[in-house]
């Protein structure tokens, strides 16, 4: 009878490590998620444009295999990467972060200056050559996939940075997982919605059976195509601070501290001049806003590097 009460006590600090254990690998990926949120908001962003002109009936489909895909880059591709670069070159998750907060400056400055001169655009803006519908939306999933896994290697190598150190190996392949999953499923399913709206606003405002209903049918419909530019402009927004912030959290771990200190100085100079009840939201706000312009300044030089001479080199060997 001891002998079974002692593997039943054995076995409920067996379940308790477990439970524990679950609770961490919860606890780091939810820390780990949040980190990502830039690029997450950018790929929500992004997105919805690889449905545009597709049959109603098409674009839900669409977005699965575009969601799929993304599943299988994080989870199949990047996931051990990620593991084996946490375990055999530590030391370069740090210049990886700034090649990808490099990146997103990039992208947030090009789109920032897409908007500023609309004739302005990258290959990826060119219209698509004439094709079948089978085809075409071959072509965009597999673009977009290929979008995706940018941005995915972005989302798990900061995921991964945001993870404590020394833990083990399963650990951190579980909290990665549930990033990676748990992101797919939030980015993809607000596309899905988004994509959606209008014919769900079309539905109530054709089918409602109350004034209320078609009204509300009616103004979604409307509101639909600002939200979407809103997105775009927070995607924006959220791409050049996210990257900021990771270039001058990079630079200060590489020994380069003064654009963090400095901008660090400011944010609680700042605050401390405002009413204690906004201090910390107004800290935040200074601290994004130099971080965005931090990124915005280099991106714009990389936009400019790649204008005058990535893309002439690229043309003259298509031409060739």
């Amino acid at each position: 009878m001891s002998g079974l009460l002692a593997l039943l006590d054995d076995v409920a600090g067996i379940a308790k490590i477990a439970a524990a254990s679950v609770d961490d690998v919860a606890g780091q990926a939810a820390k780990a998620g949040a980190k990502a949120a830039g690029a997450v908001i950018d790929d929500a962003a992004v997105t919805p444009k690889y449905v545009h002109g597709f049959a109603a009936a098409r674009e839900l489909p669409i977005v699965g295999k575009i969601a799929l895909g993304s599943i299988r880059n994080k989870l199949v591709f990047l996931l051990p990467a990620a593991l084996i670069l946490s375990a055999f070159a530590p030391g370069a998750i740090t210049p990886l972060l700034m090649l990808g907060g490099a990146y997103l400056s990039f992208e947030g400055a090009e789109k920032v200056l897409h908007a500023l001169r609309p004739g302005h655009g990258s290959a990826a803006d060119a219209p698509e050559p004439a094709t079948d519908p089978a085809h075409l939306e071959e072509a965009k999933v597999s673009g977009a996939v290929k979008t995706d896994f940018i941005l995915s290697a972005e989302i798990m190598t900061i995921a991964l940075a945001a993870l404590p150190a020394g833990g083990s190996v399963w650990t951190q392949a579980l909290a990665l997982a549930l990033v990676g999953i748990g992101i797919t499923a939030i980015v993809y399913g607000g596309v899905a919605l988004i994509v959606k709206a209008d014919d769900i606003g079309l539905f109530f405002a054709r089918k409602g059976r109350l004034r209320l209903t078609r009204a509300l049918g009616r103004g979604l419909v409307g509101v639909m195509p600002g939200f979407l530019k809103l997105l775009m402009v927070v995607g924006t927004a959220a791409m050049l601070w996210v990257g900021g912030s990771i270039l001058t959290h990079g630079a200060a771990e590489l020994g380069l501290g003064a654009p963090y200190a400095a901008i660090h100085h400011l944010a609680e100079a700042v605050a401390a001049r405002a009413p204690e009840a906004v201090a910390e939201a107004l800290s935040w706000a200074v601290t994004a806003l130099c971080d965005g312009l931090v990124a915005g300044g280099l991106g714009a030089g990389l936009v400019g590097l790649f204008n005058g001479i990535v893309r002439p080199l690229r043309r003259r060997f298509q031409r060739a």
